[in-house]
C-alpha cells in the first residue's frame, strides 16, 4: 500500500542494531509489501540460517510512524501467552530511528477480495482469542476511551460539510451521529482487540491465522475485530455478502444488529472525516484508502438500516 525502504536502505547503526537483538549478522533480506508505515518490513536471514521479521521508521519521515512503533514494543512486550501473535524478539530506539524484531511467520495473507474459507479461517481465530483471559496482563486501553475521538466523525461532518458526500450519507447526518454514540458504547468490554485488522496485518498458516502490528491494541468486546475484517471484506469487493457472517459466525452469537450498526457508523464516520485530511508524510495512499473504506461502510449501511430501528436495539 506504500513504497517502502529496504533493509540495505537502513542507517548502519540501525542496521548493527537490530543485528544486536537478534544475536547473528543479517545476510539477506527480502522487503515485505503492505501497510502503511514509510518504514522498512523485512523478513531477515542470518548467518546463522535462522529467520526473523524486522521493521523500522524513522521519525524524521513521520512522527506519528515512529510514536506507533513505540507502542508496539510495549504492548508486544506485555501480551500474554496463548495468542495468534509472532513472539518479540526486541526493539531499538535511538531517538529517531525506530526498529522492532519477532520470530518469522511462515505463512501468507489472505487473498484480495477475500475468499469464504480463508474468512472463515480468521473468525475463528478471533473468535478464539477472544476467549483468552487477560487477568494478570499489564493493563491496556478501553476501546472506548480510545475510539471516543473517533467516532465522533458525523459530528464533524456535521459542523463542516464534506463536498460530494453520498445525498443518503448527508440527509442522515443526525442518525449516524446518534447511532455512532451508540457503537462507542458496543465497543466495550474485557477482550483483547487488534483494532486494525486488515488482510495486510493477517498471515495464513497451516496452524491457523497469526495477527502482527499491534499499535492499536485495546480491551473491548470480543466481536469488534471480526466486525473489523468485515469491513475489509466490503471494502476489497463492494458485490461481497458480510451478512452471512454477522448471521451464522458464533463470534457474532447475541450481538445486537443496532450494536453493529453503531460501530459500523463510528467508523464510516471516522475515515469519511480523516479522507478529507491533507496527506501525512511519507504516506500518500492513506486518504484515499480511507475514502474507500468509508463509501464502503455507508453502503452497508443504507442496506441494514431500513430493516434495524438501530437506535432502540430491534
Amino acid at each position: 500500500m506504500t513504497g517502502r525502504i529496504g533493509w540495505a536502505g537502513l542507517p548502519a547503526q540501525v542496521r548493527a542494531g537490530i543485528e544486536g537483538i537478534l544475536g547473528d549478522a543479517v545476510v539477506a533480506a527480502a522487503s515485505q509489501p503492505g501497510g502503511f508505515s514509510p518504514g522498512s518490513a523485512d523478513r531477515v536471514r542470518l548467518a546463522s540460517g535462522r529467520t526473523a521479521f524486522v521493521k523500522a521508521v524513522s521519525a524524521d519521515v513521520n512522527t506519528t510512524s515512529a510514536a506507533l512503533h513505540r507502542r508496539e514494543a510495549g504492548i508486544a512486550a506485555a501480551l500474554p501467552d496463548g495468542l495468534p501473535v509472532p513472539a518479540f524478539l526486541g526493539s531499538y530506539d535511538d531517538g529517531t530511528w525506530v526498529a522492532l524484531a519477532f520470530t518469522d511467520v511462515d505463512g501468507r495473507h489472505p487473498a484480495e477480495p477475500w475468499v469464504d474459507a480463508e474468512l472463515q479461517h480468521v473468525l475463528d481465530t478471533l473468535d478464539r482469542m477472544g476467549r483468552v483471559s487477560l487477568q494478570g496482563s499489564p493493563a491496556l486501553p478501553r476501546c472506548e476511551d480510545s475510539l471516543r475521538g473517533a467516532f465522533q466523525g458525523w459530528e464533524k461532518l456535521r459542523k463542516r460539510p464534506l463536498d460530494g458526500l453520498d445525498p443518503w450519507a448527508s440527509d442522515s447526518l443526525d442518525t449516524l451521529a446518534g447511532l455512532a454514540q451508540r457503537g462507542l458504547a458496543a465497543v466495550a468490554g474485557t477482550s483483547l482487540v487488534h483494532g486494525d485488522l486488515r488482510t495486510d496485518n493477517i498471515l495464513l498458516t497451516g496452524d491457523g491465522a497469526v495477527l502482527v502490528d499491534w499499535p492499536w491494541a485495546c480491551t473491548g468486546a470480543p466481536w469488534v475485530d471480526a466486525l473489523g475484517v468485515l469491513v475489509n471484506v466490503t471494502s476489497l469487493d463492494p458485490a461481497a455478502n458480510p451478512e452471512l457472517p454477522l448471521v451464522h459466525h458464533p463470534v457474532f452469537a447475541g450481538v445486537p444488529a443496532g450494536d453493529v450498526d453503531g460501530v459500523l457508523a463510528g467508523y464510516a464516520g471516522y475515515f469519511m472525516d480523516m479522507s478529507r485530511r491533507p496527506e501525512p508524510p511519507g504516506i500518500p495512499a492513506l486518504r484515499a484508502f480511507q475514502r474507500k473504506q468509508a463509501e464502503a461502510l455507508i453502503a452497508w449501511l443504507r442496506q441494514r438500516l431500513p430493516h434495524t430501528d438501530a437506535l432502540t436495539g430491534t
